[in-house]
C-alpha cells in the first residue's frame, strides 16, 4: 500500500507519497499561511493531501501528519503547538471529517525520531532518542522501532525542561524551558538581550568561529546550557544514542565544546551515549509521517 505523509510547520507544509517498499515518488511543497488561522490551515492540508492522493490515481494509502504539539488523550484536542491557532482545537477530528478518513497525527519530533530510529543515524539501535533543535526544541522517544508517547503525549518534550528557574518565560508560562535557551529562536533572541544586537543564528556562528568575543562568550554559554540539557536526559534515559537535527544541529562546536560539556554534567564518570548529527536531514519529519500513518 502507498503511504502519504505530511510536515505541518510554522512556515510550509511539506506532503511525500511512498510506495510500498519505502520508495519517493512524489513530494509537494505549500505555505502554511498560519497567520489566516485555523480553518485557512486545514483547508490547506486538505488541497496538498488531495494533489498527493492524485499522483497515484487516489489508490488506497495510508496518511500521517506530524505537528508541533500534540492531540491529548484526554480532550482530543490539540496542545503544546507553537502555531497557536492550533491549539484547543480538535484538529484529528476536524481533518477526519474534511477529508472523509481516519488519519493519524503525531507530534513532529517523534516523527523525526522514527525516521532516524528506522532509516538514519540511529538505525540498529534500541532506544533511541531524536532531538529537533530548530525554532522551538522537540524530541522524541523510539524504543524497538516504535514511538513511544506515553499516557499524557508528552513524553520526549526535553524543550520543557527547564534548566534554569529565573531564566526567560517561555511561551508554555514556564522559566527557563531549554527551548528559550538552546534553540535557534532561543538563542537570537537571548543574544540581542545581552548585547542589544540582533544577529541570525548563522551570523553568530560566524562571529564565534572567527573570535569574535561576544560570540565566543555568548557560545560558551550555550554550550554550557546544552550540556546541562542533553546530561539530564541520558541521567533519566540513557538512550544507545541521540541524534541531533534542526537548524542548531548544523553547529560543528556542538560536537566537540558542546559535548565536552554534556560531560561536565552527566552522572557518570565518563560519556558513552553516542550524540551524532541527523543523517536523513529535513525530509525525516515528513518520512516519520509517512511511517506512522494508517
Amino acid at each position: 500500500m502507498f503511504r502519504i505523509g505530511m510536515d505541518l510547520g510554522g512556515t510550509k507544509i511539506e506532503g511525500i507519497v511512498l510506495d510500498a517498499h519505502g520508495k519517493e515518488l512524489f513530494r509537494k511543497r505549500v505555505e502554511t499561511q498560519r497567520e489566516q488561522g485555523y480553518w485557512p490551515i486545514l483547508n490547506r492540508i486538505k488541497a496538498l493531501h488531495d494533489d498527493l492522493a492524485g499522483s497515484i490515481a487516489n489508490a488506497p494509502h495510508t496518511f500521517g501528519i506530524g505537528t508541533p504539539g500534540t492531540v491529548s488523550p484526554r480532550t482530543g484536542l490539540l496542545k503544546n503547538s507553537n502555531t497557536v491557532c492550533m491549539n484547543g482545537q480538535p484538529v484529528k477530528a476536524d481533518l477526519e471529517k474534511l477529508l472523509g478518513r481516519k488519519i493519524e497525527i503525531q507530534n513532529d519530533a517523534n516523527c523525526f525520531a522514527l525516521a532516524e530510529a528506522l532509516h538514519g543515524a540511529g538505525r540498529g539501535k534500541k532506544l533511541v532518542f531524536g532531538v529537533i533543535m530548530g525554532t522551538g526544541c522537540g524530541g522524541g522517544i523510539v524504543y524497538n522501532g516504535e514511538v513511544i508517547s506515553g499516557p499524557q503525549g508528552i513524553a520526549g518534550e526535553w524543550g520543557h525542561m527547564s534548566i534554569n528557574p529565573h531564566g526567560p518565560r517561555c511561551y508554555c508560562g514556564q522559566l527557563g524551558c531549554v527551548e528559550t535557551l538552546i534553540s535557534g529562536g532561543g538563542m537570537e533572541a537571548r543574544y540581542a538581550e545581552q548585547f542589544g544586537v540582533n544577529k541570525s543564528l548563522r551570523e553568530i556562528e560566524k562571529g564565534f568561529y572567527a573570535g569574535q568575543p561576544d560570540a565566543v562568550a555568548f557560545m560558551k554559554m550555550f554550550f554550557r546550557h546544552f550540556g546541562r540539557a542533553i546530561a539530564n536526559l541520558i541521567d533519566v534515559l540513557d538512550p544507545d544514542v541521540i541524534v541531533l537535527g534542526g537548524g542548531v544541529s548544523k553547529f560543528d562546536a556542538l560536537y566537540t565544546d558542546g559535548l565536552a560539556d554534556v560531560a561536565k554534567f552527566v552522572f557518570n564518570d565518563s560519556l558513552e551515549t553516542p550524540i551524532v548529527k541527523h543523517q536523513i536531514g529535513d525530509s525525516a519529519g515528513v518520512l516519520g509521517a509517512a511511517l506512522v500513518g494508517i
